[in-house]
């Protein structure tokens, strides 16, 4: 009984360094769901775990990747948004209408200092947006300005380097081939 309770006791200490040694990896923004299907609609919702240090956030900018369209970001209650707008270099067609700009940035900013995310607390910032049509990785770089000090997640993995490797990880997302079956559209 003795030597079970010792292997236990082992097992559970290997356990605890290893979450304890791969705790930073999850000190980034990320994303709730990391894989989607490609050309399908997504709901990106922003994991937000702490502030810059010990000083609270009080934005964060969400940049959209390139493909990604028609990104609509959901209201947050004491915070405003604000979408900031490109041209498009080739009008696309949704609906039977023609879209000459896109989203680029979706932003969040907190009203007052009693609505900032203070470091000890944790939010979800999310959007909807149709994804790219072509599986693969897209990434999401944000930016998460705090009441004292600004932290960019925009690190890109170069070919052959992991997302964990990286110092400020951009949010990441597979994208699957889907199937060839019917035109999902439930937006």
């Amino acid at each position: 009984m003795k030597h079970t309770a010792l292997k236990t006791i082992a097992a559970s200490a290997v356990l605890l360094a290893i979450s304890v040694i791969s705790l930073p990896a999850a000190a980034h923004i990320t994303l709730e769901y990391q894989v989607a299907n490609a050309g399908s609609y997504y709901k990106g919702t922003f994991k937000v775990g702490h502030g810059c240090g010990s000083s609270p956030v009080k934005q964060i900018v969400v940049t959209i990747p390139a493909g990604v369209q028609g990104a609509k970001p959901m209201p947050k209650a004491g915070w405003t948004l604000e979408v900031t707008r490109e041209k498009l270099a080739q009008p696309r067609q949704d609906h039977g209408k023609a879209i000459t700009e896109e989203v680029s940035r979706i932003s969040w900013t907190a009203k007052t200092p009693a609505d900032y995310l203070q470091n000890d607390w944790y939010d979800e910032f999310v959007l909807q947006a149709k994804l790219p049509a072509q599986a693969g990785m897209i990434y999401w770089p944000v930016s998460q300005v705090c009441e004292q000090g600004k932290m960019d997640w925009s690190e890109i993995p170069k070919p052959g380097q992991k997302l964990s490797d990286l110092k400020s990880p951009a949010a990441a997302l597979e994208l699957m081939p889907t199937g060839g079956g019917g035109g999902e559209h439930n937006h």
